[in-house]
């Protein structure tokens, strides 16, 4: 952290399809090896394969995946007099979103499948209909917090 001033936050580049800053933060975390026009190619075959397969708006299904997707609460370490504490706290809207991104892409990467276009794609449409393996992440974040409400007190 700077002692001097602020960083300005930086705002991510909208995607070059659709013109929408959500999608293009999901290829930055879908990226890898800087490989961003792969990133875009797999997104965008994920959400063709989303239009043919639900017969619906893919972006629509895409930004309802990443609701279901986004924790609410989640537990941090905290250290009280030798003991540490998982002591649950809320989350602030970005990093909501950071997390839900993060999880779709990795759980889709954790996928059985023939590619990654196919995993995602099936990664998106699970998490729309509330199931899949990041709502169940979500679901544990939710289930950790309300297990250790009694530490909330400690929190700073």
């Amino acid at each position: 952290m700077p002692r001097r001033r602020d960083v300005p936050k930086r705002q991510a580049a909208p995607d070059p399809k659709h013109g929408d800053r959500t999608v293009g933060r999901f290829i930055n975390v879908l990226m890898l090896d800087g490989k961003k026009s792969t990133a875009e190619r797999i997104l965008y075959g994920a959400f063709d394969e989303i239009e043919s397969k639900m017969r619906s708006d893919p972006l629509a299904t895409f930004r309802r995946a990443l609701e279901n997707v986004r924790p609410r609460v989640e537990v941090k370490s905290r250290r009280v007099g030798g003991a540490t504490y998982q002591v649950p706290i809320e989350i602030r809207p970005e990093r909501a979103a950071s997390l839900a991104m993060r999880w779709l892409a990795d759980f889709a990467r954790k996928r059985p499948g023939k590619s990654m276009r196919e995993k995602l794609a099936n990664e998106i449409i699970d998490a729309a209909n509330e199931r899949g393996e990041s709502v169940k992440k979500r679901e544990d974040t939710h289930r950790m917090a309300d297990a250790n409400k009694a530490f909330s007190h400690y929190r700073w």
